[in-house]
Formats: C-alpha cells, structure tokens, sequence
C-alpha cells in the first residue's frame, strides 16, 4: 500500500511535468524519470543469486517507439543508457519489445534468466528483471515505457501496476506534443545504434 501511494504521488508530479515539458521527448523522460526514481524493489541486489560475479545493481528506464516505417522500435528519453545508445535502435520483432508490440500487452519479467528468449540490447550488461507497458492511442501501437534493472527479481507486480499507469499519461502526452511527427522527423538519426534481433551490434 505504500507503495501505490508513493506511485500516485510520483505520477502526481511526473505526469505534471510531462504536460508542461517543451517537447515529446521531455515529456517521455519526465515519466521515464519518475518511474527510474521510484520503482523496483531497491534492495532486491542483497538477496542470494540476484547478481552473478562482475555484476552490480543500476537501473535503466526510457520509452521505445515505432518508427514510421515499422522497421524498428527507437528509444526515447532514456536513463541510465550508455550516452552512445542515446538513439538505440532494436528490430521491430527484437526480444520482448517486439513481442510487447506483436501482443499490445504489458509484460513483467521478474527474472530474465528464466526465459530463453530474452535478448541483451543494453550494450554495457544483460538485465536481469524488466518491465515494459504499451503506449497506445486509439487502438493504435505508438511504443512503449520500459524500466530494468541488473538484479533478478527487482521488478515486481506492483511496478507494472505503476509504469502501465504511466504509460496512460505517456499516451496522451506524446500525442498532444506531436510525438508523431516529431518521430518522422527524427527517424534517421546520425547516432543511431542499430542491433540486430540477437542482440548483435549491427552497425558494420
């Protein structure tokens, strides 16, 4: 219960900030922020087999959306992302963002190690526990909020619960804000950072 009350404080304050950001990208990032700030069982990295060796715990949170030509999803407004997948680029039908986008549906993995068909984009490590929640508008597939963290078992029911509210906000903010358009334009980005559906670094 405290939880959901923090979660409808933070979304008080970050769905706020989104309606009086300047643009569709600000406003994804305020929302993307106030889930990075307060979701995830933050002591989740203490418990037996949450980290194998080398690892450590740190989040990463942001929002993918469709490109006009439906080729791959981008990502927008991001946290925690190393600076050079500022504009990472994943293949439409790419691991569970493409399967998010196939389905239209939320989706929890508590622990990545327990499916298979999870692909590592982050270029720095594989997370262990991640959330995403569909960003729609009228029936469409627009893209979608997504937080992670290195440790399994740091996302829980309760932060889906949160960021698929926030990804409400999101839907209406993007659209108010131009997202689409702002999308088109930007969809062929210099720094791009392609991957291929493995995971592999595509750039050449």
């Amino acid at each position: 219960m405290e939880l959901l009350q923090a979660g409808l404080a933070m979304l008080e304050k970050a769905g706020a900030e989104a309606l009086d950001a300047p643009g569709p990208e600000e406003a994804m990032q305020a929302l993307a922020r106030g889930c990075f700030d307060l979701l995830g069982d933050r002591e989740a990295h203490l418990k037996p087999g949450a980290l194998k060796p080398g690892e450590r715990q740190y989040f990463v949170a942001g929002a993918f959306f469709v490109l006009p030509d439906r080729r791959y999803h981008m990502l927008v407004g991001s946290l925690g992302f190393p600076p050079e997948q500022r504009r990472l680029m994943v293949p439409i039908d790419g691991g569970h963002p493409g399967w998010v986008y196939a389905n239209r549906s939320k989706l929890l993995l508590e622990n990545t190690d327990e499916h298979g068909t999870f692909r590592q984009y982050l270029k720095t490590s594989r997370m262990g526990s991640t959330i995403f929640a569909p960003i729609m508008w009228e029936g469409e597939f627009h893209g979608q909020l997504i937080m992670a963290a290195q440790a399994r078992h740091t996302m829980r029911p309760v932060d889906l619960s949160i960021i698929v509210a926030a990804s409400r906000i999101a839907a209406g903010c993007w659209i108010a804000k131009g997202g689409p358009a702002w999308l088109a334009a930007n969809a062929d980005p210099a720094d791009a950072y392609r991957v291929d559906r493995e995971g592999v670094d595509a750039k050449g």
